[in-house]
């Protein structure tokens, strides 16, 4: 699936989420803004994260959960992954996902869409920022990752979660996109 035009305007001119207190009865969160995480709390460790947990749904409705190595690139999350792997065909039958960042103590947990990005210039970025990340030698995708043959994702977040253990409840906040 291509990006949608209103998702490349989003990734080109970044729109601040709207945060607030997420929805957890029982738990005794505060009242009012005091205390809650910054975005740019939630983007530092999108960012920094070098493993990623993508939760998805099979076709007959059974949960199927995966680590991943991606990027935090343009207000979004880009992986890869084998076309034919399970997350993959999942995706293409339900595109809605949750990524997680690798740290449950400072966790970020992020809802969105995964879309496949068809774009060369894209994927070539990808391939050259992942490769100075993870430091893995991606030469032998390259040509199937730019014919197309196999996939790279761009998840865009609606609603992202996150929590800093050390600093409590206190700090549970739940961050709205625009659509």
């Amino acid at each position: 699936m291509a990006i949608s035009k209103s998702r490349k305007r989003r990734s080109r001119k970044q729109l601040q989420p709207k945060a607030s207190r997420p929805f957890m009865p029982g738990y005794g969160l505060p009242g009012g803004t005091k205390g809650l995480l910054s975005w740019e709390w939630a983007e530092q460790r999108l960012k920094k994260s070098h493993n990623y947990w993508v939760a998805t749904m099979r076709p007959d409705g059974r949960p199927h959960v995966m680590v991943v190595w991606g990027l935090w690139l343009d207000g979004a999350l880009y992986f890869s992954t084998g076309r034919q792997s399970r997350k993959a065909r999942n995706l293409e039958a339900n595109s809605n996902c949750v990524i997680c960042t690798e740290r449950a103590d400072q966790a970020v947990i992020m809802e969105g869409v995964a879309r496949e990005v068809p774009e060369r210039a894209i994927r070539r970025k990808f391939l050259t920022l992942y490769e100075r990340k993870y430091k893995w030698d991606m030469s032998s995708f390259e040509d199937d990752i730019l014919s197309l043959k196999e996939p790279i994702y761009a998840v865009y977040p609606s609603a992202v979660f996150g929590l800093d253990e050390k600093k409590s409840l206190q700090s549970a906040t739940r961050w709205e996109f625009p659509a």
